[in-house]
């Protein structure tokens, strides 16, 4: 059974999937002077780790309480979302479907093996991994094709980017916000990687609500380096979403494009098609801190946080968060 999440609302059910709250480490001095800082959801302990829990916290709560028999989800190849949906469904007993870009692999690496030794059903569809349209609908068609077996079938789209989902987001806000105040710090700026946009619009949601509650808070910007095409013309979906979701937490102020800010300069070729960059943010990590990160998302995320300090958008001493979102299963296949 789905419990109720009272620190979100209390209408909202959860279930405990993460180990929270994951840590908040202090990263040292960035070229500019500011102070880095990392916020580790790449320790959130679901199926090796990654953002994604937060999420299906409330998704997989959402198919309990819909009397799902199944979960329905899709995404690239390498896709962490959908590896951690496998995770989350072993760890429910709710049997996963997971829709997949590419061919069927003579053998199965990385998340697509995890995703199989977490039971999950894989189903290739032969689509390019940034072809979401094509794969949203062959998502569709398996999930009408479970209804007709008799399935109940919980279908998540890609990213689980829903308001439901997004609501794992509002909710680290408000964790990151007390760790900056355990630590004596006041953030100035929060980045991470985002493409389906639901990470994304939960920390918006998260901002505006405590922007509502004490007006003059001092409180972060929200920097989302955008990986996939078509994500920068994507602003007024994230202010959409993040207002669905301020509305099922009860809130009434609402999100306007002033909140999102998406740079999508740091994409590179294609979704999924590693850059120089990423690798060089990649190498400087792991020297650093010892970070991992991935080609996908958290290398290009991070490009994105190092080129906007070079260029000079990071004051000195003010205090940078990069939301590391995990992702390390991919780097075996995609180095």
């Amino acid at each position: 059974m789905a419990r109720r999440c009272f620190v979100a609302h209390p209408r909202v059910s959860c279930v405990t999937l993460a180990t929270l709250p994951t840590p908040l480490e202090a990263g040292g001095k960035l070229q500019s002077g500011a102070n880095l800082w990392v916020k580790r959801d790449d320790l959130t302990g679901l199926g090796v780790g990654g953002n994604k829990a937060r999420k299906l916290e409330f998704l997989c709560a959402e198919a309990i309480d819909n009397d799902a028999t199944c979960l329905v989800t899709v995404g690239a190849a390498q896709s962490n979302h959908c590896r951690m949906t496998a995770a989350a469904g072993a760890r429910l007993n709710l049997p996963t479907h997971l829709v997949l870009s590419g061919e069927k692999p003579k053998n199965l690496e990385g998340n697509q093996m995890l995703s199989a030794m977490f039971g999950a059903h894989l189903h290739h569809t032969g689509l390019a991994a940034s072809d979401w349209s094509n794969l949203e609908l062959a998502r569709a068609e398996l999930t009408e094709k479970l209804i007709r077996d008799g399935q109940r079938p919980h279908s998540i789209p890609i990213g689980g980017s829903t308001a439901v989902g997004a609501i794992g987001y509002a909710v680290a806000f408000d964790e990151i916000i007390s760790q900056c105040s355990l630590q004596n710090f006041v953030a100035d700026a929060i980045v991470f990687t985002t493409s389906s946009g639901g990470t994304h619009a939960g920390l918006v949601a998260g901002l505006v609500r405590a922007r509502a509650n004490d007006p003059q808070k001092v409180l972060p910007k929200i920097i989302g380096i955008g990986v996939a095409k078509g994500v920068a013309l994507n602003t007024n979906r994230v202010v959409e979403l993040a207002n669905e979701t301020l509305t099922l937490l009860g809130e009434r102020a609402n999100a306007t494009i002033a909140d999102v800010i998406i740079d999508a300069s740091y994409m590179g070729a294609d979704y999924a098609i590693p850059t120089q960059a990423a690798a060089d943010a990649t190498t400087w990590a792991a020297h650093r801190g010892a970070w991992v990160l991935d080609p996908v998302y958290s290398a290009k995320g991070f490009s994105g946080l190092l080129g906007l300090d070079a260029n000079g958008d990071f004051g000195v001493d003010s205090n940078i968060i990069f939301i590391h979102t995990g992702g390390l299963p991919s780097l075996f296949v995609m180095h």
